[in-house]
Parts: structure tokens; sequence; C-alpha cells
């Protein structure tokens, strides 16, 4: 993510940051002439012995900006300088310990915003009173970027399926609603940026130095063949991850409150794909941010994976059923979820509903391309049938749908 921070901060938010809030300005004044201000940085410099922070100002470097970069990088190494042992412990000491055992995870070179990375400081670099790597600025531009990114990606490849992906005589069947598409868009569009403010603390840590992200490819980080093998590392890992999490949010319990917003939509258009409860669609996007905090992965092909990822969440609701293999969990797959609900919670793979027994083979009729319209209304009121007898396990007898045929 700095890589793409670094981009906007260069072009566009290092020039609406100074304007906004100029070093030296009225607001900077306001706060280093505010006894409010200094009594809660005292207050908090006070958890902090001095001989462990050494000229750090917890409060006005992190939250405000306060002081140069390099006199923060600087600090914040002097703080890891204090050595404790099991005597040395004591509850005055004890938030200091505890930091500088986190802070141990810490690489202070993949630290965001103390200098430029990959494109020059440029005119307004230190103009602003919140500095690149102030954490307030961090977590607002990340919030920014991301819900902006979100919602491009998610309306331009759910728009491209639709227009050339997308199955549309799946408006005809007697489970698709009534203005569904709209209602999926909304529900999409609002969630997102609600997942993207829930995702924020990832973020936040990666720029700061607590992920394994990396960006040079030598013999010491594993060569390119370690940047290809991270590939299928990151499929099979967060499609486990996804597979229990997809599960637990069936839990009748889980299932009422987060998850049956996603399963409002039987039959999907590609707008549905991230037509989420936002703490569901978060859940279910958490193995892909903790993943880097666990393996080493490249930070560009980390922004691909992402890119991917939301193609590929798009693609498993375009109605389309181009494949029928036995290993990948493609759309049909994925509509045998929709439509029956207890199976397929996959995200990538069968592997785990195999394991698991909650496989259930897409009928074939799916993938029959050309069929009358009297034999696709039969297919369909079976579907109708089995999944009706579903529903009224999993979500009760009254249905709250309203359908566009009734």
């Amino acid at each position: 993510m700095d890589i793409v921070l670094e981009v906007c901060d260069y072009y566009i938010l290092d020039k609406l940051y100074a304007k906004a809030l100029p070093r030296g300005g009225a607001v900077d004044q306001f706060i280093q002439n505010s006894p409010v201000i200094q009594q809660v940085s005292s207050k908090v410099s006070q958890f902090f012995p001095t001989s462990a922070v050494s000229g750090y100002e917890p409060l006005d470097n992190a939250v405000f900006g306060n002081g140069t970069a390099a006199a923060a990088a600087s600090s914040v190494a002097n703080s890891l300088n204090y050595q404790f042992n099991s005597t040395s412990i004591n509850a005055a000491n004890l938030p200091a310990f505890l930091w500088a055992k986190i802070m141990s995870f810490q690489s202070k070179s993949d630290i965001y915003g103390y200098k430029p990375s990959f494109l020059p400081a440029g005119e307004y670099f230190s103009s602003s009173l919140l500095a690149r790597s102030n954490l307030f600025r961090e977590a607002l531009s990340i919030l920014a970027i991301t819900t902006l990114f979100g919602w491009l990606l998610y309306l331009t490849v759910a728009y491209l399926s639709y227009v050339f992906v997308f199955d549309r005589r799946i408006f005809n069947h007697p489970r698709y609603l009534k203005n569904q598409m709209w209602l999926e868009i909304h529900r999409a569009m609002t969630a997102i940026p609600v997942m993207v403010a829930l995702t924020n603390p990832f973020f936040l840590l990666e720029l700061n130095g607590f992920s394994r992200l990396y960006f040079d490819i030598n013999e010491c980080t594993g060569g390119w063949k370690f940047v290809l093998m991270q590939i299928p590392m990151f499929i099979l890992f967060t499609d486990c991850l996804i597979y229990f999490a997809h599960r637990w949010l069936h839990w009748p319990a889980v299932y009422k409150v987060l998850h049956k917003p996603h399963h409002k939509w039987i039959v999907c258009t590609p707008f549905a794909s991230h037509a989420f409860h936002p703490v569901d669609g978060w859940i279910q996007s958490l193995p892909y941010h903790i993943y880097p905090f666990l393996f080493p992965l490249h930070k560009v092909l980390y922004l691909g994976l992402f890119t991917f990822v939301n193609f590929w969440t798009v693609m498993i609701h375009d109605g389309n059923y181009m494949s029928n293999d036995p290993v990948v969990n493609g759309t049909a797959c994925h509509t045998v979820h929709h439509l029956y609900f207890n199976y397929n919670y996959g995200q990538f793979t069968t592997l785990w509903d195999r394991i698991g027994r909650s496989y259930r083979r897409p009928d074939d009729s799916f993938f029959i391309k050309e069929t009358d319209e009297e034999r696709e209304k039969r297919e369909w009121k079976q579907q109708v049938t089995q999944m009706e007898e579903i529903r009224n396990e999993v979500e009760g007898k009254v249905d709250d749908r309203e359908y566009a045929s009734s």
C-alpha cells in the first residue's frame, strides 16, 4: 500500500494537506500554544520513562505530526535501546515495556513517510502540519484512496461483466428480485467505505513496518522463483481461512445478523459481488490482510493479488457457467451456494468443501447453453422447490424478499 500512497502523496495529497493544514499556520500555532493539548501530551508521556523515550513526544509526533520526521525516527530508535529485565519491570514502566515489545516486530527501514522511496520528495513534501508519516493523515488518506479505488474497481469490473459476460436470462428466474440490480449496487456502495474503515488498521500496520511485505527481488528475498511461489501460497492460505470464516457466517445466530443480507440474492448479477453487510465482507477479507503479516509477499504482487481477488469475486457472481472444473470453485459452484445455502463455502477451490463434506456438484443443466424456454422453466421450478426446502430450514418460513415475478 505504500507504493499507492506515495504516488497519491506526490501527485495530489502533499499539496492538498499543505494548503489545508500548512506547517506554521493557524492550526499549527494553536496546537503548539494550547495548554490542553500540551497537558494531554504530558500525560501520555508519563507512561513512558524518560530513559525509554528520550526526546520522543508520542502524542505530538504520532497524532499531530509536530517535530521533524528525522527526530521522530531517531526518538523511536532511542526508545528501543532501553533494556528491560525481569527485575526492572513494574507498574510504572510496564507500558514502555509492552511498547518496546511491540516495536521489536517493526522493520524501521519500512516505515512510510520519513523519506521518499519511489519518487522524489516534491515541493510540498514537508509543507504540512500533517507529515506523510502522521498516523491520522495515513488513516485519512488510505480511507479515501481505498474507498474510491474500491468503488471504481467494483463498478468497472461488474459493469464490464454485465455487458460482456452476464447471462441476462437470469432476469426471468422466479427468484430474481424486484429492482435487484439497483438494490445490489446500493448495498455494495454503502458497504465498501465501512469495510475499508474496518480494514484500515491492517494498512496502517503495513505502512509502519509491521508486515513482511518487501520490494527488492534478489537472492536474499528468494528471487523470482519465490515471487511465483507466492501466488499459489496466497490462494491456498486464503482459500482455507475463507472457507472456515464463511462456514462460521452460516451458523444460525451469525447468519441472521451478518450474512443474510448477501443471501438476499438467490440468483445473482455481477453487482451482487460486493453487496454484503460490511462486517460480513470485512470478515471474509481478513485472510487477505493477515497473509502478509505471516509470510513474505512482494509489494507489487500484493497489489496485483488484491485486484485479482476483486475480479474473482465479481466473476463467481456473473451467472455465466463456463467451467465445470472439479477443483476450481467457479461461478457454477457459487451459484449452488446462493441457491442451496449450505454448500460450496470455498472461495477459489473445492478442496475444503470436499474435506468438510459441504461440496455439492453443480447441476449439469447449468452448462447447457442452448435450451428451450419450457425446459428452462421446468429446471428453474425444480431449483425453487429444492431451494425453498433449505431456505425454510435456514431462515424460517417467512421470506421477506420481493420477487420480480410475484
